[in-house]
């Protein structure tokens, strides 16, 4: 499947902005049964600077500096994509979930896709014992990992409410969890910092999902938005596994990847520095567009 995608993010603000500092996860990566055909970045106004380096997970990460005063900012991320996934392994092959555990604890490597770089509390996912027991009904004792992982996943589908009025960028995923509430990143946020807590590794992943209207009903533009879910590291052999638990699916040609992180602070989409003194507001317009072959 092809996709073009366009993300488009708007800010207004209240008083003139003279310098504003920024870097961007927009840029998409070929990586993962997906091939990235083209993917550029627009800014309104024109930045003086900007220049893409790797983060620490090699994301393609934008930083551009503007010094033109602007009360708007527009920021268009343009991408092409090819996604071709194979389908996921079957459930009970995979190792048992305490031999991952075990091998995650002994990796020595700090490759931008060893498990021992998202093993841990992160910034924005603390662990917790509620969300550690909640997952530690799925992993039973030799239970083989994708198994327990896609049970888990469909937990969380069935027991958290999405509602995109309950929680902010914020919300905390022990706040989510009590609430049962929440969004995709709260749904990410409350499945890692459960499998965390079993010893497991798991990355948070940022990046687009295809939206099908409902039969008879014609696409909205700019009504598809970003989407975030899990990706689970299954040992060597099967590598990390993607799970959505928003949707209780496992990751698959629907899904288009940005970037991945210890939690939602490594791959927002947009985070910088302003010299202002108002206050602003913010507009996003998201397009996946399937395009024939």
């Amino acid at each position: 499947m092809i996709y073009d995608v366009r993300h488009v993010t708007r800010y207004d603000y209240g008083a003139p902005v003279a310098v504003n500092t920024c870097a961007l996860h927009l840029l998409l990566r070929s990586l993962d049964g997906q091939t990235v055909l083209k993917s550029q970045v627009n800014v309104t106004p024109a930045p003086i600077r900007t220049d893409e380096r790797p983060d620490m997970f090699d994301n393609r990460v934008t930083h551009l500096r503007i010094e033109t005063p602007h009360r708007e900012l527009v920021i268009e991320a343009a991408s092409r994509v090819r996604v071709d996934r194979p389908p996921p392994p079957m459930a009970g092959v995979t190792p048992t979930w305490e031999r991952v555990t075990a091998d995650s604890a002994e990796a020595q490597s700090l490759a931008p896709d060893s498990p021992a770089l998202t093993l841990y509390p992160s910034r924005l996912i603390e662990l917790f014992d509620e969300a550690t027991l909640y997952a530690q009904e799925s992993f039973r004792p030799a239970r083989p990992i994708f198994e327990a992982a896609l049970e888990l996943n469909k937990r969380i589908k069935t027991d958290f409410l999405y509602d995109a009025k309950a929680t902010a960028v914020t919300t905390t995923p022990r706040q989510a969890f009590a609430n049962r509430r929440g969004v995709c990143q709260d749904f990410a946020h409350v499945m890692i910092a459960g499998l965390r807590g079993l010893g497991l590794s798991a990355r948070y992943v940022s990046g687009y999902i295809r939206t099908i209207p409902p039969p008879g009903k014609a696409r909205l533009a700019g009504a598809d938005a970003s989407h975030a879910w899990v990706s689970l590291w299954c040992g060597e052999h099967f590598g990390w596994l993607g799970l959505d638990p928003t949707n209780a699916i496992p990751v698959g040609n629907d899904h288009v990847i940005i970037g991945f992180g210890r939690d939602y602070a490594d791959v927002s989409p947009v985070e910088g520095v302003i010299l202002s003194s108002g206050e602003h507001e913010l507009d996003v317009e998201v397009d996946v567009i399937p395009i024939p072959e």
